[in-house]
Parts: C-alpha cells; sequence; structure tokens
C-alpha cells in the first residue's frame, strides 16, 4: 500500500509540473515570420519542403536551397498554391552547400539582395549511410561529414555574425535522435549527427545575449524519401532496433520544429518517446524552462533503470540476429558438402 501511494504522489506531481510547463514554457510568444526572408536548406523535398510551405503558410518570403533544380522548381510551385500575400516572394537556388564555404557566402549574400536580410535559417539538407562501421565506405564518411554537418556549418558561418549585429535571427539545425546515443549500423552517420547538437549548443550559448535563438530539432524516423533510401543500407539489427517507433510523417515534423523555432525553444522533438530519449541522452542540453528542467530532476533517476533495459534489449537483439547469421552460414557450408 505504501508503495502504491508513493507512486500515486509521483504522478501527481508529474501532472503538476506538466501543467506549469504548459502555462510557463509552451505559453511563450511566438515570433512572427511574416514578410521576414527565411532560406531553408534540403528544401526540395521530405521535412525540408515542408518546412518551406508552413513559412510560406505564416507570410515569410522563403527561399528554398537544395541541389536537383527540378525538384527546385516544384517546391516553389508548391508555395504559390499556399501562398498568403501577393507580395510574397518565393524563389530557389541550386547550390552544393557543403562545397566552398566562399562559394555559399556569395550565394546567400546574392539571395538576400534580392529578397532581404535572411531572419531565418533554417538548415534541413542531409543524409543517411548505414552499415557496420568497418564496412562504411570512407568515402560515404567524408561524404556524410560534408552534407550533414559542413552544409549546415558554411550556411550557419555565414548568417551568424549578421544575426548578431542586427539582434535578431532564428537558426535551427536538424540533427537527429542518433545525436542522442549511438545505435548499431548508425556509426559515421550518428557522428555526423553528434557534430550538429555540440554546434547548435555552442552557437546557443554564444548567441543568446546577442539576441539570436538556436533550435536543436531531433527527428525520428520520419517517412521521407531519405528515409527510403537510408533503408536500403541499414543493417538488420538496425531496422528491428529503430523501428519500434513507427514512422511520423514529416508534415507533423516540420510544423513541430517550427513551432519551437519561432517559440525560442532549443530542443525540438515529436512524441513521448522522443522526448524521452532526448532527456535521457542529454543530461547537459540547455532544455528550456524551469519547470522543464524540474520534471527532468524527478522521472530521470528512476529512467536510468529504463534506460538500461533499453540497452539490455538492443544488445539482445544483436546477439540473436547474431546467433541467427551462424546457424544460418553452417545451414549454407553443409549444403554445400
Amino acid at each position: 500500500m505504501e508503495l502504491t501511494w508513493e507512486v500515486v504522489f509521483c504522478l501527481g506531481v508529474a501532472i503538476l509540473i506538466h501543467i506549469l510547463i504548459f502555462v510557463f514554457v509552451m505559453g511563450k510568444r511566438s515570433k512572427s515570420i511574416l514578410d521576414r526572408h527565411v532560406v531553408v536548406t534540403g528544401g526540395s523535398k521530405g521535412i525540408g519542403l515542408c518546412l518551406a510551405v508552413e513559412c510560406a503558410m505564416k507570410g515569410a518570403n522563403v527561399t528554398v536551397i537544395a541541389r536537383d533544380e527540378k525538384m527546385l522548381e516544384g517546391a516553389v510551385a508548391l508555395m504559390e498554391v499556399v501562398r498568403q500575400r501577393p507580395e510574397q516572394k518565393f524563389q530557389y537556388r541550386s547550390l552544393d552547400i557543403s562545397g566552398d564555404y566562399e562559394e555559399v557566402a556569395r550565394v546567400l549574400g546574392e539571395l538576400e539582395k534580392s529578397v532581404g536580410d535572411i531572419y531565418a535559417l533554417i538548415n534541413c539538407a542531409g543524409m543517411a549511410i548505414c552499415g557496420l562501421f568497418e564496412e562504411v565506405a570512407v568515402a560515404d564518411v567524408h561524404k556524410l561529414m560534408n552534407v550533414n554537418f559542413f552544409g549546415s556549418y558554411n550556411c550557419t558561418r555565414y548568417v551568424l555574425p549578421k544575426m548578431k549585429k542586427a539582434g535578431d535571427g532564428i537558426i535551427v539545425l536538424t540533427s537527429s535522435l542518433a545525436a542522442m546515443f549511438g545505435i548499431y549500423g548508425y556509426g559515421p552517420y550518428s557522428a555526423s549527427k553528434y557534430a550538429l547538437r555540440a554546434m547548435a549548443e555552442t552557437i546557443a550559448m554564444e548567441s543568446r545575449v546577442h539576441g539570436v535563438s538556436v533550435t536543436l530539432a531531433l527527428p525520428c524516423d520520419t517517412n521521407t524519401p531519405g528515409f527510403e533510401e537510408e533503408e536500403k543500407s541499414k543493417p538488420r539489427e538496425t531496422k528491428i532496433i529503430s523501428g519500434g517507433g513507427g514512422l511520423i510523417e514529416p508534415e507533423v515534423m516540420a510544423r513541430a520544429i517550427l513551432k519551437d523555432a519561432l517559440k525560442g525553444n532549443f530542443i525540438s522533438t515529436v512524441g513521448a518517446e522522443s522526448w524521452l530519449m532526448t532527456m535521457l541522452g542529454g543530461a547537459l542540453i540547455p532544455w528550456d524552462g524551469f519547470f522543464t528542467n524540474l520534471l527532468h530532476s524527478i522521472v530521470i533517476g528512476p529512467m536510468r533503470l529504463f534506460s538500461y533495459g533499453l540497452h539490455k534489449y538492443f544488445n539482445s537483439v544483436i546477439r540473436k540476429c547474431a546467433k541467427e547469421d551462424r546457424a544460418s552460414k553452417a545451414l549454407k557450408a553443409e549444403e554445400l558438402k
């Protein structure tokens, strides 16, 4: 009976804290991007395209950047469908943002001349290549770092000093839940997303005093063309481990990211599972709001046991798959005799 009352008490405290979070944190006023210039990298498909459309629906002037010109034209056409004001400006630019910084800076400068200073930069360009650490080609690892990290670095490097000088601005860095802890089959990919997480935390600490807000988006598996491509290289173990959470639609993820960015929240996740993984994997992440951190202080201790169990489950999946692989190889060897 005593344990039951303790559980009831803890649940009551958790509910109360959630209410306080809603009142004091979720109730923060959103910034407006009406008539502001928003640049979305990776804006031709997936979450990036949905973010571009969401920004257009909020009255922003939107520039989408990617490499495929035909898909970029389609993105602009889609924004035209949701146009809110006759004077809104939509444009695209085909650019490899992972390349030379000087070229990226030159192009962004040209875009600002035609549409205005960049008020919000949403870094959404990225890719995933999965596989056992030693089996991923070295060239692919460099490609992952170039696209996932240096692409965001180059664009952010250009806008950050200008935003600091203006005393206002929004930067979104799209990382992944894989940045919270290493997962079987995600080695180099996780490393590239860890780098984005570290960059976001550093920039947020350096820039908050200058009026620039930074949001670290941590999407879970999302139903995008990129995810379909990712599935092709995923080991069986990775599919089992990551498959339990289901798929989020890109429109849902985009709305959540933009909402958090406009409210100035540092972390953006969707769903209880993602929130839990982020809380467990990032104790030093600067979560917004006193009551959010109070909630973490109450639940994170017991949740360490959950974390232990989760890793036990991951390891059991890996052992089971390894056992099945050995049995399959032994059977084939017998058949060849």
